[in-house]
């Protein structure tokens, strides 16, 4: 029987830091879950147990021959070599297009169509097989990588948040195929941030505390102790007061009682097929609204026309802020009154920058620095650092040596710190473990809760939606297209 030993294993994570695994194995058809904080060692525990990591000292003893590990790391380094093929968003007329489809990714190792058809299909994503790749949604991409893992049969599969970014629909499949995967007689190992996404199939757990793994054993006894814990901790959130904007936000020049958004039979379309067909949608003063629908409804495409980052929002009628786009505002003039957060946000911050950084340029709104920054702007920022529980060393490292988590963190208070007039939160919550979600839905009701910030929130979790909820925009699925679905809730 195959299996994974490691026995007193020192891995190394950079110069300062390492992953401690004392004693750990996995054995031929097992499942398993680790869990942890932000910053904790999880997705250092994946790549060591795939043998991407350096053995300092101890034992690592493998007898599995097909490995495969899947994280958003390796997401963010795809999407990203896909975009430098033709390095623009948009072609000329008659330029050819040398992004790679939805198959060729699937099949980029193990060239396999019929593989490639059947796994696509039990994702729901068959009709996407010849679609570029870059141009899917975030849900999309994920499930595309998934059947990209799955493709070469691998003995051990290793997953690094693999629900993140999906519909609840998905998320059950995809749980679903992984039991069954593993009734077959795959090892599988999931690395997450959620409790609750741990699978009902999943028979073994881990918990991992500062790059050590502290305890494992059995799921359901061992995630009583660790949500315990958490509980406890969680009592320290109580209080918590948000640093004041840099400047008065730019709120103050916009006239009284007038709507935010005003879309007027919205339209998107690539390639003849509509993305958003026909909405309109008014968001009112005072109004906070989530936005529902399965992956690829149009969510995220809906969003990048309010922020001024789809090229499409100038042939639609659309107002924002008071102002008809195209009527000659400048980009900045609307990004000036929205913070944001998405996880195409988070796969464009790529420039090599520190994380103060990032935190500081959301007084810019800006991927990166390009201009002075005030004295008051950093110590607003050290403040912001101060309650994340970022101390010197983590807030000067490189943004992207942080676990995906601590990014997360970063670019959420990113688009906090201004105080926006509008707070666009897309799947913020991402790859946030149970107390940094706390954390992030206390900052969000604090701001709201000032009165002069309204928020558009997306989420397939129902409850990582603040209690401040107004209104609800669903997109519902009917026949190749959606039609959208208005409701009004108690604040």
């Amino acid at each position: 029987m195959s299996s994974l030993q490691i026995s007193q294993g020192t891995f190394r994570l950079s110069d300062t830091r390492t992953l401690h695994l004392e004693q750990l194995i996995l054995r031929a058809g097992e499942s398993w879950a680790f869990v942890g904080a932000n910053g904790s060692g999880k997705s250092a525990l994946a790549r060591a147990l795939s043998g991407e990591l350096t053995l300092l000292n101890g034992e690592r003893q493998c007898q599995f021959t097909r490995l495969t590990r899947l994280s958003f790391e390796q997401l963010q380094k795809l999407v990203s070599e896909e975009w430098q093929r033709n390095n623009t968003d948009m072609l000329s007329p008659g330029e050819e297009d040398t992004g790679r489809t939805t198959a060729d990714i699937i099949q980029d190792e193990v060239k396999n169509p019929q593989r490639c058809e059947q796994l696509a299909a039990q994702f729901g994503i068959a009709h996407l097989l010849t679609r570029r790749f870059k141009y899917l949604s975030t849900g999309e991409t994920r499930k595309t990588l998934l059947c990209q893992a799955l493709m070469s049969e691998p003995e051990l599969l290793v997953l690094d948040e693999p629900f993140d970014g999906l519909d609840v629909n998905s998320r059950q499949q995809l749980a679903e195929l992984l039991a069954r995967l593993n009734g077959e007689g795959y090892t599988v190992v999931l690395v997450l941030n959620r409790f609750d996404e741990i699978p009902d199939f999943v028979q073994h757990a881990g918990v991992l505390v500062d790059c050590t793994l502290t305890e494992t054993g059995e799921k359901s006894a061992l995630l009583q102790q660790a949500l315990i814990a958490q509980l406890a901790h969680s009592e320290k959130l109580a209080g918590i007061a948000l640093p004041e904007p840099d400047a008065p936000p730019a709120r103050e020049t916009l006239r009284a009682g007038e709507p935010l958004i005003v879309l007027n039979d919205g339209v998107v379309s690539y390639n003849d097929r509509s993305i958003i067909n026909q909405l309109s949608w008014t968001v009112n003063p005072g109004e906070h609204w989530q936005i529902v629908g399965p992956n690829g409804a149009g969510k995220s495409t809906l969003l990048s026309l309010i922020t001024g980052d789809h090229p499409q929002g100038y042939s639609n009628d659309l107002t924002l802020f008071g102002r008809r786009r195209g009527s000659g505002e400048t980009i900045w003039d609307i990004k000036k009154h929205i913070g944001y957060v998405s996880s195409s946000l988070h796969l464009d911050y790529r420039v090599s920058t520190n994380v103060r950084n990032v935190i500081l340029s959301g007084y810019f709104d800006s991927i990166g620095i390009y201009q002075a920054v005030s004295d008051k702007q950093h110590k607003l920022a050290q403040r912001w650092l101060d309650i994340l529980g970022f101390d010197a060393r983590t807030a000067d490292a490189p943004f992207h040596s942080l676990s995906w988590g601590q990014q997360r963190l970063a670019l959420i208070v990113r688009a906090l710190v201004k105080h926006p007039t509008l707070l666009i939160l897309d799947e913020p919550l991402q790859g946030l473990d149970p107390l940094n979600r706390q954390l992030i839905r206390r900052f969000v009701d604090v701001l709201i809760s000032e009165g002069q910030t309204q928020l558009l929130f997306v989420s397939h979790h129902a409850d990582d939606a603040p209690a401040c909820i107004t209104h609800r925009l669903t997109f519902v699925p009917e026949g190749d297209s959606y039609r959208y679905q208005f409701e009004t809730h108690a604040s």
